[in-house]
């Protein structure tokens, strides 16, 4: 009855973190267990109990402020130096931008609202088909878990108690394959499809983009250089990045107005407060599950199917594309690891690192694919393309990130080779 209540609650269409929240109260009852309530608040508060956890809303507040201060228009025009000349030219600075964008937000569905906006109008109006401009601006989102920072990777650090600054360097090879992969992507189709030459910048125009755009540029070198050097922790470089676009925004682009502040963090404030009342929903749901030892459970159902590491993590990759298309992609991270991440470990002694970014990129492949697919929906309400179409153009960069999540599997040192010691 316990897994019929909680699809019951999920296709109810419930939030899912009273749907975690409920069924793990349902399971108490049921269980005759009662005195697991006593517990239960303390679960609670202990899920969110955390240092690293802090990153999250400052990483939300330095998307905020550069999207509010100009610093993304900033960006953007920085993108149209290196690839706007190009064949499918705004395909390219889309991505680029994108990429840019991943090293500074850490969300995906942020990053998907953020970009909609910002490019998918000025893609029309070149000739580029709305749906195909939409399906690139959502997979850009693709990148946001594995480019460093990711809220993914500071949540999966928390929970496997590895560093999160190791987590993120984990992060950057797979996320420049991923890239070059949707670079590869966007050649082809605009092979195929002809879309228009881009024009590159006159020198005068590029000097300016470029002399205007580096202090935006700047963000992204103190998240990941403050974290690779070592001078600041992932969640003292997001409170770093935090200040720093409030002071580009305010006084070297003038874009930013103290009276929107107040709207900036009230946004913060509500996105922040729905992702830590997930987490310390799914946090008291993992705690039923191992009280019930389903890691064990499904450790000896797997290690009858295999004892390959990489024909483990296939299985992996296939089982959470399914939980990620009906389960948001922190939901579903909070209530795998405990189960699969000792299994990982002790039966196929792969890397919390490799494993870490396996499993990060293919539950945020839900977030663009059916039934659920949040993705799709915050890309179709920001561009007003029909979902199916734009999933139908979305299918090449599935296809590629399915690839790379292959390669992942395969080569671990895409995944530990910089954090070897």
């Amino acid at each position: 009855m316990t897994i019929a209540v909680f699809l019951l609650l999920l296709l109810g269409a419930v939030p899912i973190a009273l749907v975690l929240a409920l069924t793990a109260m349902w399971y108490i009852q049921a269980s005759g267990n009662t005195v697991l309530f006593d517990s239960y608040p303390q679960q609670l508060f202990s899920a969110i109990e955390s240092y690293g956890l802090l990153a999250i809303p400052l990483f939300m507040l330095a998307g905020e402020l550069m999207n509010e201060g100009g610093l993304t228009r900033r960006l953007i025009a920085l993108a149209r130096i290196a690839v706007g000349g190009f064949r499918g030219g705004l395909a390219y600075i889309n991505l680029v931008a994108n990429m840019m964008m991943a090293a500074i937000i850490g969300s995906a569905a942020s990053q998907i609202a953020i970009m909609s906006r910002a490019m998918v109008p000025a893609m029309e109006q070149e000739g580029y088909d709305r749906s195909y401009s939409a399906a690139i601006t959502a997979a850009g989102g693709l990148l946001s878990p594995i480019i460093p920072p990711s809220m993914l990777f500071v949540l999966f650090g928390v929970m496997a108690q590895v560093p999160i600054a190791e987590m993120f360097i984990a992060g950057l090879l797979p996320g420049l394959l991923l890239g070059a992969s949707f670079f590869i992507v966007i050649a082809l189709v605009g092979f195929v499809q002809q879309y228009p030459k881009g024009e590159w910048p006159t020198r005068r125009q590029a000097l300016h983009d470029l002399l205007w755009g580096l202090p935006a540029l700047f963000i992204p070198v103190i998240i990941i250089g403050g974290i690779l050097w070592g001078i600041a922790t992932p969640t003292e470089s997001a409170a770093l990045a935090s200040l720093a676009a409030l002071l580009m925004g305010r006084f070297v682009y003038g874009d930013l107005r103290l009276s929107q502040l107040p709207q900036v963090l009230t946004r913060t404030a509500i996105n922040a407060g729905l992702v830590i009342m997930l987490i310390a929903a799914a946090g008291v749901f993992g705690w039923v599950v191992i009280y019930e030892q389903l890691p064990q459970m499904a450790a000896g159902w797997i290690a009858a199917l295999t004892s390959d590491p990489f024909v483990f993590l296939l299985l992996v990759i296939g089982a959470l594309l399914l939980v990620g298309m009906v389960i948001d992609g922190i939901a579903a991270l909070i209530l795998v690891v405990p189960i699969l991440m000792p299994i990982a470990q002790s039966q196929f002694a792969i890397s919390p690192y490799q494993f870490g970014v396996v499993v990060c990129l293919t539950l945020v492949m839900g977030l663009l694919t059916p039934p659920v697919g949040a993705g799709l929906f915050i890309a179709s309400s920001m561009t007003g393309a029909p979902p199916l179409k734009i999933f139908r153009s979305l299918l090449p960069f599935l296809l590629a990130t399915l690839v790379t999540l292959v390669l992942l599997a395969w080569l671990p040192w895409l995944t530990n080779g910089l954090i070897q010691r």
